[in-house]
């Protein structure tokens, strides 16, 4: 037991150390893109990028996520171990990718401004301290499974608790793509989604986009979903 929980012990300073690293690593990727796409500083309505970037930024997202895969397969022993690692990983990520954006570029100028996300499978958007919040939710769900595995608890998310979970995050989720779901759906491009990147009418729409109002109600309605059944896993297990 004891040498199980020093690896443990080991496996979460590691994996902080590759986490942040990847969150440098992320940070200065978006540096070079300001460089190039917005010289005079990131802002809504955003300048298209051109045609290539997006199919890399596509590319870059997807990498992002089988790397933190990978590394908590291979972090961890069994199934719920490795879940765990791959959200402490993911929420310590997108953390101090935020934290390493303020070091280099001192941005963003506060936690409610506005970001892109992300791309997949559309563009999300939504204050900072959404992410932030949604991170270090991760990061608490994982430590408790991390801790009943080193107590010695059975540890297994039954269905109720699944279902919480996921019925949450699809909340949340439909906060960051609201908007620009709904401009798909009311200018005609749900047929023509794969090709958005590229089509010519929808950039013209993005490009004079200004988000203005963030669903922190639904927000928050996901966010006590997830965390109520992080209380039902906590008391059934212990």
């Amino acid at each position: 037991m004891n040498n199980r929980k020093s690896l443990v012990q080991r496996n979460i300073i590691f994996l902080a150390v590759f986490s942040i690293a990847m969150g440098l690593l992320e940070a200065v990727v978006v540096v070079y893109l300001r460089q190039l796409y917005y010289p005079e500083g990131f802002g809504f309505p955003l300048k298209a990028m051109a045609r290539g970037g997006f199919y890399l930024e596509y590319l870059r997202e997807i990498s992002t996520i089988v790397m933190i895969i990978t590394t908590s397969v291979v972090a961890g022993r069994a199934t719920y171990e490795r879940f765990s690692y791959f959200l402490y990983c993911f929420g310590i990520w997108d953390i101090f990718y935020y934290i390493w954006l303020k070091v280099l570029l001192n941005w963003p100028p506060s936690l409610l401004t506005w970001d892109v996300l992300f791309l997949i499978p559309v563009v999300w958007v939504g204050p900072v301290l959404a992410p932030i919040i949604c991170a270090i939710t991760l990061i608490i769900f994982s430590g408790f499974i991390l801790y009943f595995q080193n107590k010695g608890y059975p540890v297994k998310i039954n269905l109720l608790e699944w279902s919480l979970m996921f019925l949450g995050a699809l909340v949340i989720f439909l906060t960051f793509i609201w908007d620009y779901s709904k401009i798909i759906i009311q200018g005609g491009f749900v047929t023509r989604v794969s090709s958005l990147a590229t089509d010519y009418p929808f950039q013209e729409i993005i490009i004079g986009y200004v988000p203005t109002t963030y669903n922190w109600t639904l927000f928050v309605l996901g966010e006590a979903l997830i965390l109520s059944s992080l209380v039902i896993f906590f008391r059934r297990i212990k």
